[in-house]
């Protein structure tokens, strides 16, 4: 097939126009948060007069929405708006996680490792390579989907094989599977970021874990690999055919310093994974419950996962810039983590109104009072199971076509939902899998991801006629295929009924 604009467009690629046209329309993240900020005082005050109230299920309380624009109310959103901000706890853990994965990024020991990662691969292994490292490189943020593409089209036409077949490859491998994982990292840091608030909202105790999806996430990176490469051997490869254009294959080897500091940088990985090992393993090890010795339940690795997480990032990225010359400085160390921190601007900004929307939430009393009329609806219709299961998800992916950033969506569903599905005995780790799933799978084709006009930048390279419908008429059989592959996934795991991660049930326990 050659790859040129249709004028004669499609069904879905006119859906898509559709939907592109009105998620440009949407506000940018934070002003719609400040107008869900100032739509919840709204509802407080109509709900305050007119005595909204629910009956909490859990000790038969009856709950009052609040007025929060009386006196009392707006005193208190004067008094207590940079503490809900300063004392936002997943704000710092996020920061702080930044911090090494932003010296694994800025000193190049991310794009060195992928790039590595699919040289030294056997010429039949370098398309599972290429998945591979598309899917685990979600932990880099940013990484994957920008760097990986334009690597991959280069490296396949070298197979043989359309250029076009690497760039949707690999940027459907990066996003369509990006809650999968063998690797936890920023992705596990921003979802539980706003799932812990939420789920407190029910249970002012809760206490969520960063590792809660862990064992799902694993076992899908396997899963969703084979997957991905079965839609590009079965669909992309064939309908690609042959390319004809002009562009070769140039894509340059690694330098030798380079490899060699990329050598280093694991080496250091190795060591700082081995000490960590030492101070856990052992009967009676540091990081261990000092009275049960347990490794998970309340103990010194669990309490400091997060900066453990940043300890085994940042020593190898800085191993790399070292012995690469990317750091040849104080000021280039210097600059080179304030650059990665600059980046989490935008995020910062975001947190400051997402905590007040959520302080809001909880003041009014709105959030359990929806959640527990929204559980009563649920339960008249019978809606449990594995129809909820396939709602949620595909009401998550519907708005990933409208609203681009997952912390922004999650922000918005995460107090609805977490409680809701909290009061309907759901555990808040499996909500969050559920969303994190509806959030993958159609990120490969909305128009809302800043990625894509990258992407189409690449294709052009090979083809001036490619446009947007190119890509996303060779992306959307990625998108199809992983939502049936993910949720069959995850309806087989809630049938099995193990856990979906450390300190991660499908429901919650009984009390």
């Amino acid at each position: 097939m050659h790859m040129e604009n249709n004028q004669k467009r499609g069904i879905f690629n006119r859906f898509l126009d559709v939907v592109e046209r009105v998620g440009n329309k949407l506000p940018d993240p934070i002003v719609l948060f400040i107008i869900l900020m100032f739509t919840i005082l709204g509802a407080s005050f109509i709900g305050g007069m007119l005595k909204w109230e629910a009956v909490n299920p859990a000790d038969g309380e009856t709950i009052q929405a609040v007025n929060l624009l009386n006196g009392e109310g707006i005193v208190r959103i004067f008094t207590e708006a940079i503490t809900n901000f300063s004392e936002f706890p997943p704000l710092g853990m996020v920061l702080v996680v930044m911090i090494g994965i932003g010296m694994a990024e800025k000193s190049g020991y991310f794009e060195t490792a992928m790039k590595r990662a699919i040289e030294v691969s056997p010429q039949k292994l370098i398309l599972p390579a290429i998945i591979l490292v598309g899917i685990v490189g979600n932990v880099a943020g940013d990484a994957a989907p920008i760097i990986l593409p334009p690597i991959a089209a280069m490296v396949v036409m070298k197979l043989g094989y359309h250029p076009f077949v690497g760039l949707v490859m690999a940027y459907a491998a990066s996003l369509g599977a990006f809650a999968a994982n063998v690797i936890p990292g920023m992705t596990e840091a921003l979802a539980l970021a706003f799932t812990e608030p939420a789920a407190q909202l029910i249970d002012p105790d809760y206490t969520g874990s960063l590792l809660m999806n862990y064992y799902f996430t694993a076992v899908a990176t396997v899963f969703l690999l084979a997957i991905v490469y079965f839609v590009t051997k079965k669909i992309t490869v064939p309908r690609l055919g042959t390319y004809e254009g002009l562009e070769t294959a140039d894509h340059e080897p690694l330098e030798k310093k380079e490899i060699v500091a990329l050598r280093w940088a694991n080496i250091s990985a190795l060591l700082t994974f081995i000490i960590f090992m030492v101070f856990l393993l052992p009967e009676n090890a540091i990081f261990r419950n000092a009275e049960t010795g347990s490794i998970i339940q309340d103990s010194p690795f669990m309490n400091s996962i997060i900066f453990i997480l940043t300890i085994f990032f940042f020593v190898p990225g800085l191993v790399y810039g070292l012995k690469a010359g990317t750091i040849r400085s104080t000021k280039d160390f210097g600059s080179m983590l304030g650059d990665a921190m600059g980046t989490m601007g935008s995020y910062v900004v975001l947190v400051f109104f997402a905590a007040q929307m959520l302080a809001y939430f909880s003041w009014s009393n709105l959030g359990p009072i929806i959640a527990i009329k929204g559980a009563n609806a649920l339960e008249a219709v019978n809606a449990s199971g594995i129809p909820l299961i396939i709602g949620f998800i595909l009401l998550a992916g519907l708005i990933n076509l409208l609203i681009g950033s997952a912390s922004a969506k999650w922000a918005i569903l995460a107090p609805v939902f977490v409680p809701m599905f909290m009061l309907l005995g759901y555990d808040p780790a499996f909500t969050q899998m559920l969303y994190r799933i509806g959030d993958s799978f159609t990120n490969p084709i909305t128009p809302m991801l800043p990625y894509l006009p990258l992407l189409l930048a690449f294709a052009q390279r090979y083809d001036k006629n490619a446009g947007l419908g190119t890509l996303l008429s060779a992306l959307l059989p990625y998108s199809i295929v992983l939502f049936f592959a993910w949720t069959i996934l995850l309806i087989v795991w809630y049938l099995i009924g193990i856990p979906l991660g450390i300190d991660g049930p499908i429901y919650l326990p009984e009390s």
